[in-house]
């Protein structure tokens, strides 16, 4: 195992340090492991909570920022923030509008965002969750009941993010939020494992010549194992699993997301051969991100979410943002 760390048990301490050092647009409470927008809540504003295992990022720390996240809770590596994390970060964020926590669908974060949105609430504060469950690849996995949450996660936290910006109440944020992550479907394919720094080997074994299809953003289980093939083909086998869920026509927003350790270069190779595939179907890839958004250390690999657009969730995803991982319109 080669990494570039002081140790296995400092490693999201030091990288909250870090984020600090880095974006002063940020506040980072590196005891408690939350990280906030600077300055505080904006009263009358629906604020936005989201978090999950550090691992994955930029997600959920480099979302926070303005139009998206007002704070994400970083847990441990793959591992789920604690609810005493959860709430403080829902009371740091709070302006009186109400807070939304954007959970993904693994038991742990429903869990324990579940307990922190009680404690909010016995102190006063509404709290409103929605779950993103847009993994197409298994219905049931090692960490879930139901789907996985993955990719749409992102386009959940831009989308309600902007609307939250503008002064929405806390329902009409929320409804956003769930409307994305309806009309939004991912699969993800594994070239690699990856090594968690505790664990100091790779989580899984994977031939020479193999692939996981479906892949977990955990290292989880997919589908499948199959033999590598060309992009164009890992491609299809990624959307046939989509659109067998969801027609892919109309306006689309598609990511094409790294794991971790994929060239960009391979990653907009293979989003050209997304596009090909959607353009086939009747689909139109209206906006697009390509790049690392949601991770899994250094997996080697690629995952697909699209989503399926109205003129109204357009209008959310070109508003201003302004984040460490997502900055455009300002």
């Amino acid at each position: 195992m080669k990494k570039l760390i002081n140790s296995p048990e400092t490693v999201v301490t030091e990288a909250l340090a870090g984020v600090a050092a880095a974006h002063p647009s940020l506040s980072v409470d590196i005891e408690n492991k939350v990280i906030t927008r600077a300055g505080g809540p904006r009263p009358g504003k629906v604020g936005l909570v989201s978090g999950g295992g550090s691992g994955h990022e930029p997600l959920h720390g480099g979302f926070v920022g303005y139009g998206m996240l007002d704070a994400a809770c970083p847990g441990e590596m793959f591992t789920s923030p604690v609810p005493d994390q959860m709430l403080a970060a829902t009371k740091a964020v709070d302006g009186g509008a109400g807070v939304l926590h954007v959970v993904k669908n693994y038991t742990g974060d429903v869990l324990n965002f579940q307990m922190a949105a009680e404690m909010a609430g016995d102190e006063g504060i509404e709290v409103v969750s929605v779950v993103t469950n847009d993994d197409v690849a298994v219905e049931d996995s090692l960490y879930t009941a139901g789907r996985r949450g993955t990719g749409a996660t992102v386009f959940v936290e831009k989308i309600a993010g902007a609307l939250a910006e503008e002064g929405a109440d806390l329902a009409a944020v929320a409804a956003v939020a769930r409307e994305v992550n309806e009309r939004s479907r991912s699969f993800g394919v594994a070239l690699t494992s990856c090594v968690v720094p505790a664990a100091g080997k790779p989580t899984f074994e994977l031939g020479e010549a193999e692939v996981e299809l479906g892949i977990g953003i955990h290292g989880e289980p997919g589908r499948t194992r199959a033999t590598l093939t060309p992009a164009k083909e890992l491609a299809a086998v990624a959307l046939d699993a989509i659109s067998a869920d969801l027609p892919v026509g109309g306006d689309l927003l598609v990511m094409v997301n790294g794991m971790g350790g994929t060239p960009l270069i391979e990653l907009y190779l293979m989003f050209n051969e997304v596009r090909k595939y959607l353009e086939g179907r009747g689909g139109h890839v209206a906006r697009n991100l390509v790049g690392n958004y949601i991770t899994s250390l250094e997996m080697q690999g690629f995952s697909v979410t699209v989503c399926r657009l109205t003129d109204e969730l357009t209008r959310l995803w070109d508003a201003p943002v302004d984040t460490p991982a997502l900055r455009w319109g300002r």
